[in-house]
């Protein structure tokens, strides 16, 4: 489980494609404290480290989650930058909301505007995934716990605040990019209690 605070922006080093895709990141973790076996957030995809070295760390990413998140749309490449997550511990903070690290689909920003000194984000969501997201509801997006402004059809706004684009990959985006979208759990289980009822 993770907050949707980013805490660190990896940037990819080497992509190996293997049986699956091997990726290096390079971080500013102490990996000292990284295990083999624990759970990361990249860019909202949980991941499970393979290989440690002094300022990196290796994920092995299967063909369904290449196939699934915005890693097989052409957009992870050697020199990219990622959001990073560790897993959430017990007596941690939880700042954001609570995020599995599943992404749903992808979602392609549509529209970004400055609004002082904030930026706004329009992006479209796969029609299946719409009917989750609700006006002042939470969404992850790359990884980052945000509040949806408003909803219109399959498209929702985002407002990012600078510090937010200071410390994420955010101060990167551009139209056209494909986002790791997961919705929020509650509003995943409360859609289906109202299927069931």
């Amino acid at each position: 489980m993770f907050t949707g605070i980013i805490t660190d922006i990896g940037v990819l080093t080497e992509l190996d494609q293997r049986g699956d895709l091997r990726a290096r990141i390079k971080t500013g973790y102490d990996t000292d404290t990284i295990d083999m076996g624990a759970s990361i957030a990249c860019d909202g995809v949980c991941l499970t480290v393979v290989g440690l070295g002094a300022d990196w760390f290796d994920v092995d990413i299967s063909k369904e989650t290449v196939d699934k998140t915005n890693i097989g749309r052409n957009r992870w490449a050697v020199g990219r930058r990622i959001n990073l997550e560790r897993a959430l511990r017990v007596g941690d903070e939880l700042g954001g909301h609570i995020v599995s690290g599943h992404v749903d689909g992808v979602a392609e920003i549509t529209a970004i505007a400055d609004e002082g000194d904030s930026t706004r984000v329009t992006l479209r969501a796969p029609a299946e995934l719409a009917r989750f997201i609700a006006p002042k509801g939470s969404v992850a997006l790359n990884g980052t716990s945000l509040t949806v402004n408003e909803v219109n059809g399959a498209e929702f706004g985002i407002n990012f605040i600078p510090h937010t684009k200071e410390v994420t990959t955010w101060g990167d985006m551009q139209i056209g990019d494909a986002v790791n979208l997961e919705i929020d759990t509650l509003a995943r289980y409360v859609a289906r209690l109202a299927e069931a009822g």
